[in-house]
């Protein structure tokens, strides 16, 4: 079943609190469903340039309030929690405020974690990624529970409640949309069990942004998380929204030399660059047709930017969405 297209954008600069909240409001009136945070903790310095991964300045919690209270109907969300970085009770009874208080406009995003020189720099414990998929899966049905009326019981062998009822009830029923993120098949076959919102990534296996989580991203392997979240999901497909991140968009003149450049750098055709589901490189109309063929082929309906792109990807956004 073809679902409309969603478009959201992650996160941008801003100096001010008036420009997080302005630029919250702009995000809204170009037209996007949503705005996203990552969920990364360190600043600048040699942790940080051993990763690979940009600078996130702002809390995510506190920043998609402040984004939640700056506009009317935008959603917010994580994408995605680290689960590891709070105790499973926290997590739940801080996104359940949050929907309370955006009148529920919540997307909650939850994944295993994977930057594991962000785990060393904090002093936290990075378990093999088995352990961390098994914490995650019972992270997200402790959330489920703490979601609805009833009293709490949960004995697990990560996350265990006991004795009281979740609080605030989320505004959202039974609980917000849930978005499990990833790249492997363990990670994504939870997702496809579990999840409302199936987040496609780079399988992030080396703990850092480099080729190799590129190189797990191209067509051909889209295709096969498709085919591993078809079968875990059975019945339930067809409900499930697949959401990617078009990590390298490029809209408007010039892209095809930005597209030839990458190519090189990352070993791929040109033609294999432009194909790549987490890159959109060309003309308004260009992309917008890119993106009806990938629904087509992988039905992904949902697609995340970055702040960077997102003026020059809006006029996509006003042509597409909701379509």
């Amino acid at each position: 079943m073809t679902k409309p297209f969603r478009f959201a954008v992650q996160s941008f600069h801003a100096d001010s609190a008036k420009e997080w909240r302005e630029g919250a409001k702009q995000v809204e009136d170009l037209g996007y469903s949503a705005l996203h945070l990552a969920d990364h903790i360190i600043g600048p310095g040699p942790a940080l340039e051993a990763t690979n991964h940009p600078l996130q300045t702002l809390a995510a919690v506190p920043a998609m309030a402040v984004a939640a209270e700056a506009t009317t109907n935008l959603r917010v969300g994580c994408r995605v929690f680290c689960i590891d970085y709070r105790p499973a009770a926290v997590l739940a009874k801080e996104a359940a405020t949050l929907d309370f208080f955006s009148e529920g406009r919540l997307e909650l995003g939850l994944g295993a974690g994977w930057l594991q020189g962000e785990y060393d720099a904090i002093g936290l414990p990075f378990d093999p990624i088995g352990t961390r998929i098994d914490r995650l899966g019972e992270t997200v049905r402790f959330i489920k529970a703490h979601m609805s009326p009833e009293q709490l019981h949960i004995s697990g062998t990560h996350v265990n409640a006991e004795g009281y009822q979740g609080v605030p009830q989320p505004i959202q029923k039974p609980h917000p949309p849930i978005m499990i993120g990833g790249g492997g098949r363990r990670v994504l076959s939870l997702a496809a069990r579990e999840a409302d919102i199936v987040s496609i990534n780079f399988n992030n296996r080396a703990g850092v942004i480099g080729p190799d989580g590129v190189m797990s991203g191209t067509a051909d392997a889209t295709a096969e998380k498709i085919g591993w979240i078809r079968e875990a999901a059975g019945d339930r497909f067809d409900s499930l929204e697949i959401e990617i991140g078009a990590y390298f968009t490029f809209v408007g003149d010039g892209t095809a030399a930005i597209a030839e450049g990458m190519a090189a750098s990352f070993g791929f055709t040109p033609d294999e660059m432009r194909a790549h589901p987490h890159g959109l490189f060309g003309s308004v109309d260009e992309v917008c047709d890119e993106l009806v063929r990938r629904r087509e082929a992988y039905g992904i309906s949902y697609v995340t930017v970055g702040g960077d792109a997102r003026d020059a990807f809006a006029p996509v956004v006003a042509r597409l969405a909701g379509t």
